[in-house]
């Protein structure tokens, strides 16, 4: 992997030390994620989610922010698993919509890709990806009445 004068990400202060990019964290677990054994908990779901949430400014169209905070939501608080996620997904593209914007957080979540990429496979790392995207659903809180409303709209 080449690697990059930059020690932090920009968007989302992750360390990317070793990395050429925050992406490049981001490709090293989804290869964990979606060799992962349980493919009705796909866990893989939640770090698409929370990935595309917590570096919402670097997402040129509306979409990618709303099913990434949709994402969130029905995970976080909706114990949805990775599975359900991905069909509710599915089922909101059905329809074209045009999605609203939505304002990002000031705060940073204090969990970076790069927080659970250091975390041991296995049952820590799972558990991380949770607490990760939990973290990027709760800095988001301004937009948690907006995006409710939203799922109540496209139910």
């Amino acid at each position: 992997m080449p690697t990059n004068t930059l020690t932090a990400c920009p968007t989302c202060s992750a360390d990317i030390s070793g990395y050429a990019t925050c992406r490049d964290l981001y490709n090293e677990l989804s290869y964990y994620t979606l060799q992962h054994s349980d493919p009705e908990f796909f866990i893989h779901q939640y770090i698409v989610d929370a990935y595309a949430a917590q570096h919402a400014t670097d997402n040129p169209k509306p979409i990618t922010n709303a099913f990434a905070l949709i994402g969130l939501y029905l995970f976080a608080e909706k114990k949805y698993t990775g599975k359900a996620v991905q069909k509710a997904h599915m089922a909101l593209a059905k329809n074209k919509k045009t999605w609203p914007q939505f304002i990002p957080p000031k705060e940073r979540p204090h969990i970076t890709v790069r927080e659970v990429l250091n975390t041991k496979p296995g049952l820590l790392r799972d558990e991380a990806i949770k607490q990760w995207a939990e973290s990027v659903w709760d800095s988001w809180k301004n937009e948690h009445q907006k995006i409710k409303e939203l799922i109540e709209l496209h139910s």
